[in-house]
């Protein structure tokens, strides 16, 4: 496990000028939180900073590479502006919300279920200095309102509860639509476990907004433990009018696909609006990469 963790250290995008380092990052990081049991802060990019803590995996990728999700969040580093809406379902402890509403200005709507997850996702906000631009939500998201059971100690991978799962926890849940209201996002994130057939139920306005340019979904298969195929996601998806791309930050090129991604699928409606707003982008400058 070590060395697959290592060889996926090596070979981010980010770490290909000094691969010694990105290992060095590592094995102090696995001292520190054996030395040092208390959360660090953590400068993410320019202008923004990340609080990370044992366990955090997401966050740790962060640390380890620059942008843990390379492709997704130079995409929407590069596309934001700072009159936008950006919605971020699953937020988790805040990364994509602190890169588009630190780093970049634009308002986001942050929506995470689990509260201990949520009270670091309010620490990352007040750390940033965000607070006026950032709505969090600690709810859950599904076709309807009501309350359903979520796992609650499995940090990135936590999710709706099956059968299988113990120790859960009941989490209120919403519908997107009802907490977008009469906003208009341009950019949703939506990274929910396998979930995301249900969140869509509930954001039919959002989807038919023509406001909304861009959604990055992961599809990675987690919706079989609910009965769900990606295809089908990914379908509902295109009827919106949506057409699936692969992103290069480097050279800020979109690339069509005919399906979607093992993981993280960037969805573009308007595709002269959005290679227009990429092209115009500042750099932003990562592991000493200007993006």
């Amino acid at each position: 496990m070590i060395l697959n963790l290592i060889k996926s250290l090596i070979t981010h995008p980010l770490n290909s000028k000094d691969k010694l380092k990105a290992i060095l990052r590592f094995v102090r990081w696995q001292i520190s939180v054996r030395i040092n049991k208390f959360p660090i802060v953590y400068p993410f990019t320019e202008n923004s900073k990340l609080i990370i803590a044992k366990g955090m995996t997401g966050a740790t990728g962060n640390l380890y590479c620059g942008l843990h999700e390379f492709y997704d969040m130079g995409f929407l580093l590069h596309f934001l502006r700072d009159d936008d809406v950006f919605v971020d379902v699953g937020a988790n402890i805040g990364s994509y919300t602190i890169l588009a509403s630190a780093e970049i200005g634009a308002k986001s709507i942050s929506i995470e279920p689990v509260p201990l997850t949520f009270c670091y996702l309010k620490d990352n906000i007040a750390l940033n200095n965000i607070v006026n631009l950032v709505e969090a939500h600690n709810v859950g998201l599904a076709g309807s309102t009501g309350s359903i059971k979520f796992t609650g100690n499995l940090d990135t991978v936590n999710h709706v509860a099956t059968n299988e799962d113990k120790d859960v926890i009941e989490v209120q849940v919403n519908t997107l639509d009802c907490i977008v209201d009469k906003r208009n996002p341009c950019l949703i994130k939506i990274d929910v476990e396998g979930y995301e057939s249900e969140v869509l139920k509930g954001a039919c306005e959002t989807l038919i907004n023509p406001s909304l340019k861009a959604l990055i979904v992961e599809l990675n298969g987690s919706g079989e433990r609910y009965g769900y195929d990606d295809d089908d996601v990914h379908k509902k998806i295109i009827d919106s009018g949506f057409s699936s791309f692969e992103y290069d930050p480097f050279s800020r090129v979109l690339s069509p696909i005919r399906t979607y991604g093992n993981q993280n699928t960037i969805y573009i409606r308007d595709i002269d609006f959005v290679k227009k707003r990429i092209s115009e982008a500042r750099k932003i400058n990562i592991n000493d990469f200007k993006i």
